[in-house]
């Protein structure tokens, strides 16, 4: 546990401390524990809206030992709205107990584990699969069959199959907002580009001939499915990394530009108009692997990259001339291990969050930055996600529901097995304008002081 920046005994001593102030910092919070890891967790469409709470999809997977297949689990989660959940009740939880708030809807047997999951933003029932092999698995999760995971049970059927990477292609993966566009980075050290336009609009009639009760039944029926699993060429193969591609993503405004970062510590944009080769390429973008890239929604000038080197360092695209020229324009030091997993918030321009091998998940605001109020803590950082106890491998900010996260741990290092997935919303004490906030308790006190029994 070393990573974790202590012993075991200093990491529980800290959980502890960090439970006792759950009534304090969070709106809402929930815990489900995981008999199995899942490396990744995605945020699906919202599905029904209610007085108090909002049911929605979640995307999970289970990382198994083999002795049952790895799955990717689509759940149902309830999330509570703002300001219903009661203090004591967000605060009393077990452990080793799955949540309420997530129910499994459905499994999909997945062929290999499930390294990582990307929704496509145009249509929410299609997702993208990395797995340990050089392809990029679609899948309709509405139309899929649900599976029973048993020792032995076939592989489900992909919708869709992407090739074109020379490797396995493990962990780069995303879908672009504005088009049908898939986008991946491998160990072949290229980025390779598909789209998926002229195949997703047939994709539901074409599998659910799939759930029909002969179909599922007969083991032969499905490894004649594997091979019927249709193939998708891709529209471009992109090459400048001198090792692994960790991490790729598209720019919010278009489809043809995205950028990648990898073990060669270079963050490169690419344009497929101009061709296959850099429009900019950094070098030495950090002191180590560069393991997670983000693209603001808000402003498409602003980049975000975490590193091994335990830094989030922030871009701006036009300060970044021919030649690799340019340095970041902020650099954020607040985590002591690697950083896995950078993501801008929905809800405001200026905020991102950063999870890392250390178990925590950091919420920023560049704007914050140099304005410093408490001198001991990074510049910027102004809240600390403390949940976890071991390394936080994804989370995902809910576009629905306003400064909700959903985050997940692989608890191997700390427990030797399974996972902790939360989901949270901190107080929005935190976050509001500080006149407000304190508007806010002035009233609430007077009338306190209203409801005080006379002597």
């Amino acid at each position: 546990m070393k990573e974790r920046g202590g012993s075991r005994a200093a990491v529980d001593e800290r959980y502890a401390q960090w439970k006792s102030l759950i009534p304090v910092l969070y709106d809402w919070f929930a815990n489900h524990n995981l008999v199995w890891p899942s490396l990744s967790c995605r945020w699906g469409p919202q599905f029904e809206q209610a007085t108090y709470k909002n049911r929605q999809r979640l995307y999970l997977s289970e990382q198994t030992d083999g002795s049952v297949p790895n799955t990717l689990v689509i759940a149902n989660c309830e999330v509570v709205k703002p300001r219903v959940a009661a203090a004591e009740h967000i605060s009393q939880f077990n452990e080793e107990a799955r949540s309420p708030f997530v129910k499994k809807y459905k499994t999909i047997i997945h062929p290999g584990e499930v390294n990582r999951i990307r929704e496509l933003p145009q249509n929410s029932r299609i997702i993208a699969t990395h797995t340990d092999s050089p392809d990029v698995l679609i899948w309709d999760v509405e139309a899929q069959p649900n599976r029973h995971a048993v020792l032995g049970a076939t592989d489900s059927r992909p919708d869709l199959i992407l090739r074109g990477h020379q490797e396995n292609a493990e962990f780069a993966l995303a879908m672009c907002p504005a088009e049908p566009y898939v986008l991946s980075g491998g160990k072949d050290k290229s980025v390779v580009w598909w789209s998926i336009q002229d195949h997703i609009s047939g994709l539901g009639d074409s599998s659910k001939s799939e759930t029909s009760p002969g179909a599922s039944g007969s083991k032969h029926s499905k490894t004649a499915n594997e091979k019927d699993s249709p193939k998708v060429d891709p529209r471009g193969v992109f090459h400048g990394h001198d090792s692994t591609v960790e991490d790729v993503q598209f720019c919010p405004s278009s489809a043809q530009e995205f950028c990648s970062v990898g073990d060669d510590a270079c963050l490169i944009l690419w344009d497929a108009r101009t061709g296959t080769s850099p429009a900019v390429k950094v070098e030495k973008a950090h002191g180590g692997d560069v393991h997670c890239v983000d693209w603001n929604l808000h402003d498409v000038n602003y980049i975000l990259t975490g590193s091994a080197d335990n830094s989030v360092r922030m871009w701006d695209r036009r300060n970044l001339g021919p030649g690799g020229a340019g340095s970041p324009i902020h650099k954020f030091e607040g985590h002591k291990a690697a950083v896995l997993c950078v993501q801008w918030s929905p809800d405001k321009a200026s905020v991102f969050g950063s999870s890392a091998e250390d178990g925590f998940l950091n919420v920023w605001d560049h704007e914050k930055v140099g304005k410093k109020k408490n001198p001991n803590s990074p510049g910027g950082l102004f809240f600390q996600h403390a949940g976890h106890r071991d390394k936080i491998v994804d989370f995902h900010w809910n576009s629905s529901d306003p400064w909700t996260i959903v985050s997940v741990s692989d608890d191997g290092e700390s427990t030797g097995g399974g996972g902790t997935l939360q989901i949270w919303r901190m107080s929005d004490l935190i976050y509001r304008p500080e006149d407000e906030v304190v508007s806010e308790l002035e009233t609430f006190k007077s009338h306190l002081a209203s409801c005080t029994p006379r002597a």
